[in-house]
């Protein structure tokens, strides 16, 4: 390029930044979002991990947010009960909420499908992808056309199956439980009375004393880290893992529609996307406590076993029997019936597609830590 060539294309380059820098300056790209404080309150005590979830959600809202978006998180009990938190939000007195289906699902059985419903060889990724397609107008529908809920609300971390639980004894048959005074939530309240338990619906923080007192034999609760930090070693000595009993609940949170729609576009998207983010920020968080705290449990004396085979196919024969007492209802219907179009192929690829991970555990591992299969 010549001498003149490169001056032509100076004075271009300045020229060009110059016009963009004016135009810059007449219509500078200020946010025109009023800022905005959001009360929330979670379903969770300071020391569980479902709480950790909900502030790494609230963070990351906040760090977004910057001076436009805030939350006001507060923790269980701060403004009302946990069976009152979504109630609350549709009424307004709290902006949002953090909680689980299966603590409203008494207003219409529906509800436990979107957390706690039948496992259709599908793991709680695919619950969640069917969510952000069909279900999410089928939640819409039943929160805000039938239940008259004013609420907008997303799903996000995907959990591990629950443990079949904590008992004083070892499970080894369908027999084992047979008039087990259990504690659980949701559907699979219906789905252990089926396997021939005594089910008591208990809040998270009156399970231990309920142990103590004998008002309960045996409890689930939700995974190693939560289950060990509220003292569920002190209670019981058998650890079972593996259930179908909840084995695609993700966490839910609900924001007042209203609210909703009186926020601007870029604050709905900063929610939008903060959602999603936590479900990888959740997601790292419990691959390493879950693992971590199983050890701890293991070493307080707890006798760590995997579910038999017969106690799970039991559960899959008494989840048909639930699904079709409530089947009857239309809107139930419709919800197993898009979950099972939804899983049929896509749990079918990812079943083929995903490796036998306890052979290459074993592989490695079978000599030094044996896995019980």
């Amino acid at each position: 390029m010549t001498d003149k060539n490169q001056r032509v294309s100076r004075r271009r380059f300045i020229g060009g930044a110059a016009v963009a820098g004016a135009a810059t300056l007449a219509m500078p790209e200020v946010s025109r979002a009023e800022t905005a404080t959001l009360k929330m309150q979670g379903s969770w005590a300071p020391g569980d991990i479902f709480n950790d979830y909900a502030m790494q959600l609230v963070d990351t809202i906040n760090d977004l947010g910057g001076s436009r978006l805030k939350i006001d998180y507060l923790t269980v009990g701060a403004v009302v009960k946990t069976n009152e938190v979504q109630d609350a939000v549709s009424n307004g007195v709290l902006d949002a909420g953090h909680l689980v289906p299966a603590y409203w699902y008494g207003k219409n059985r529906a509800a436990s499908l979107f957390g706690t419903g039948p496992c259709f060889g599908w793991d709680t990724h695919g619950v969640l992808a069917w969510f952000y397609g069909p279900g999410k107008d089928l939640y819409k529908e039943l929160t805000q056309d039938i239940l008259g809920l004013n609420i907008v609300g997303w799903f996000h971390m995907p959990q591990s199956p629950q443990p079949l639980g904590w008992f004083n004894k070892e499970i080894t048959s369908i027999d084992d439980m047979q008039n087990l005074k259990y504690r659980t939530v949701g559907l699979a309240a219906n789905v252990m009375q089926e396997l021939g338990c005594k089910v008591t619906q208990l809040p998270g923080g009156e399970i231990v004393p309920a142990m103590e007192k004998h008002v309960i034999d045996a409890f689930e609760y939700s995974n190693p880290t939560s289950d060990f930090r509220f003292g569920a070693p002190d209670v019981a000595k058998y650890y079972m893992l593996s259930s179908y009993h909840q084995a695609n609940e993700c966490l839910e949170f609900e924001i007042n529609k209203d609210r909703w729609n009186g926020l601007a576009q870029e604050q709905q998207a900063i929610i939008n996307h903060s959602v999603q983010a936590a479900n990888s920020t959740n997601l790292q968080l419990a691959y390493s406590s879950y693992a971590d705290y199983l050890q701890q449990i293991k070493e307080a004396g707890v006798t760590v076993k995997r579910t038999p085979q017969s106690v799970l196919s039991a559960q899959l024969d008494a989840w048909d029997k639930v699904a079709a007492q409530y089947g009857q209802d239309a809107f139930f219907q419709k919800v197993i019936d898009s979950q099972r179009e939804f899983a049929k192929n896509r749990a079918y690829c990812n079943i083929m597609m995903n490796n036998d991970f306890a052979l290459a555990y074993t592989h490695y591992f079978g000599d030094e830590q044996p896995l019980e299969l």
